[in-house]
């Protein structure tokens, strides 16, 4: 028995298969594959370090079915003809070597195509992003008789293909709005034949599918089903449609049911951000495993393995299914087990690298928290050719990840900051809908004093770093202000300085100048205080520029709940005892205020790095000091330099 996460660490089985653990790889489309669909060692090198790190079954990322629709984005890999098996077989011989087991998950995208027109679905319901980009062309076709058979048909021979490469568990998706769940939500199902109206009917697809498959693998061969326990839209699948759907698969000879939630209409609740609760879809693999007595995944943003084990304990599920928490981290599983879970590095939900920076772009994914996802070889941490003495300026997240990589490839560095170390980080994480980035602040300053980094509290000047052979520049930003009447008033005060522990905490009328990551956050966490009417004001046509697509969804709504007042394309000219008095489109306003936050942007601290490029000092700069930018472009830029250096 495992001393840290029993139950965690003990073994179960799906169907006659043996899980060393109760830790799964979810299956996350990479965008490593080749543009064919063909299996690349770019791929095989992802997984294998997943291997490596002892997760106890990988389901591989979902797998196109046939050649016509049901591809779904740019080098997503596929299942739908023989010549994919050796490739396939490569992958899965890689995973099963290392001692995981290798399941491979089975899709068609229904409306959900990211490549655009021409689509299929059960209906002729759109999914609203490719509307907005390609109009009526995105209205997809609904599927004739002869196409669901055909379909049924490519799903088990997919199937076939992947028992044959060697996998040792074959997961179908019906889950996040695509084909299968086009059928089985009555939200984009609205046939009226026997594969639409009543749950029997919507159901029919899915059993056909499976037992399709069941056909080609036989009954020994153990296939999973991923479901959504609801797709939280607007007259949608509910729970109860999920729990029905669940039995009668377990009727069929299905081996485990995979619970997730949400579409891609509805990302929120199948990639859940920080803002949201942590283990955002248990309640639904409980429900399910209340009915059922094959085993159930817990899926969503479970992110720490002290919270996987609760789930598992308490009986709500059989599984933990992880898909971002295995980007930051590929070892999470291996550090947990050997009771060291402080050293994982932390997922922190930013949907920045997986999402914003990869498939979002058509690019193959990435992460805030882990620099090698993608470039495992490219940008490992080897020994220095030459040890060196390095200076670190700055203890933000850029400079501790390239003062902790500098330790770790056996520099001998010293960090300088003068105040506590983590940087904007401690800002950044302390409103509670934020708390994940915590996570990453207390990961970070953990590895630097493991790794034997000395710091000093001082800020550093150019003769403090006379001595050193190599210095990094990550000195940060400041905020930039605003140069207008009336901005040095008493009630005028930067919003970073309320984002911590006796912070301003005004009420009455709130007026924050800046509509981005910094100006929305303040206003949201002022606009859940009693007595306060908060006014955001900002210069752009538009508020939240830059931000994810997730935060702009959630801050939306949250903006849209507590009544905050926006102005956009507005510019403010002055602040007085009436208020702040802005121009928007040639036209003069005035907001009163009781209190103005500026979060009007940051600009680089750059002096001390142009001070020592002059002298001819080998020199880097990162992070902030750099370019303001994001925890994303911090962790990465830091991460470089350590290995430059």
């Amino acid at each position: 028995m495992n001393p840290y996460f029993p139950t965690l660490f003990s073994p179960c089985k799906i169907g006659n298969v043996t899980i060393k653990n109760r830790i799964c790889k979810a299956p996350q489309t990479t965008g490593l594959s080749h543009m064919d669909g063909s299996v690349s060692s770019r791929l095989v090198r992802c997984y294998e370090d997943l291997a490596r790190g002892e997760v106890g079954m990988i389901i591989v990322e979902y797998a196109f079915v046939d050649r016509k629709y049901s591809k779904s984005a740019s080098n997503q890999l596929g299942i739908c003809d023989d010549e994919y098996i050796v490739g396939l077989g490569w992958l899965a011989d890689t995973i099963k070597n290392l001692g995981s087991v290798p399941c491979i998950q089975i899709e068609h995208c229904g409306r959900q195509r990211f490549l655009g027109p021409p689509m299929k679905s059960a209906s002729p319901n759109p999914w609203p992003l490719m509307y907005e980009r390609y109009g009526r062309a995105a209205i997809p076709e609904e599927l004739t008789i002869d196409e669901i058979h055909q379909l049924v048909e490519d799903f088990g021979r997919a199937a076939l293909r992947a028992k044959t490469a060697g996998f040792q568990v074959v997961e179908i998706h019906g889950a996040h709005g695509y084909l299968i769940t086009n059928f089985l939500s009555p939200f984009t199902n609205q046939r009226r034949d026997w594969y639409g109206g009543s749950r029997e009917n919507r159901f029919r697809f899915l059993e056909q599918v499976f037992t399709r498959c069941k056909e080609y693998v036989g009954e020994d061969f153990p296939i999973i089903v991923r479901l959504s326990g609801t797709d939280y839209e607007p007259g949608g699948m509910t729970i109860d449609d999920t729990i029905y759907y669940a039995q009668r698969l377990e009727q069929l000879g299905c081996a485990a049911i995979d619970v997730s939630g949400g579409d891609h209409h509805q990302m929120i609740h199948q990639v859940t951000p920080m803002q949201l609760d942590r283990g955002h879809n248990v309640w639904a693999a409980e429900a399910i495993k209340k009915v059922v007595k094959i085993p159930v995944f817990a899926t969503g943003s479970i992110t720490q393995p002290d919270f996987a084990e609760e789930i598992l304990a308490s009986g709500k599920a059989d599984f933990i299914s992880m898909g971002r928490p295995l980007l930051a981290d590929p070892y999470w599983a291996k550090k947990a087990q050997e009771g060291h879970p402080e050293d994982i590095s932390p997922c922190i939900r930013c949907n920045e690298g997986c999402l914003d920076r990869g498939n979002h772009l058509g690019k193959s994914i990435n992460c805030t928290m882990n620099p090698t996802l993608g470039f495992e070889d490219a940008l490992a941490i080897r020994p220095a050719d030459k040890v060196r003495k390095v200076a670190v300026v700055g203890g933000g997240p850029a400079g501790l990840k390239a003062a902790d990589t500098a330790a770790l490839r056996g520099h001998e560095v010293t960090l300088f900051e003068k105040r506590a170390l983590g940087g904007w980080l401690h800002e950044a994480s302390y409103p509670d809908f934020k708390a994940d980035i915590r996570d990453a602040l207390r990961y970070l300053v953990t590895q630097v004093n493991k790794h034997g980094v000395t710091v000093v509290e001082k800020e550093a000047t150019a003769a403090d770093l006379a001595g050193f052979d190599a210095v990094i520049v990550a000195t940060g930003t400041t905020p930039a202000g605003l140069p207008v009447p009336g901005a040095d008033r008493p009630n005028v005060t930067l919003a970073v300085d309320a984002l911590k522990e006796g912070g301003v905490r005004p009420t009455g009328q709130v007026v924050v100048v800046g509509g981005g990551l910094i100006g929305v956050e303040t206003a949201v966490l002022f606009s859940r205080q009693p007595d306060t009417q908060v006014t955001i004001l900002e210069m752009l046509p538009q508020i939240m520029n830059g931000c994810s697509d997730c935060d702009k969804i959630v801050y939306g709504g949250w903006i849209q709940e507590n009544g905050v007042q926006v102005f956009t394309s507005s510019k403010v000219v002055s602040i007085g005892e009436e208020g702040v008095t802005f121009e928007q489109r040639s036209r003069r306003g005035t907001v009163p205020a009781d209190h103005v936050f500026l979060a009007t942007g940051m600009k680089p601290n750059q002096a001390l790095y142009e001070e020592l490029l002059a002298q001819g000092v080998m020199v880097y700069n990162v992070g902030d000091s750099q370019a303001p930018g994001k925890i994303y472009d911090a962790v990465h830029s830091g991460y470089k330099a350590g290995l430059k250096v």
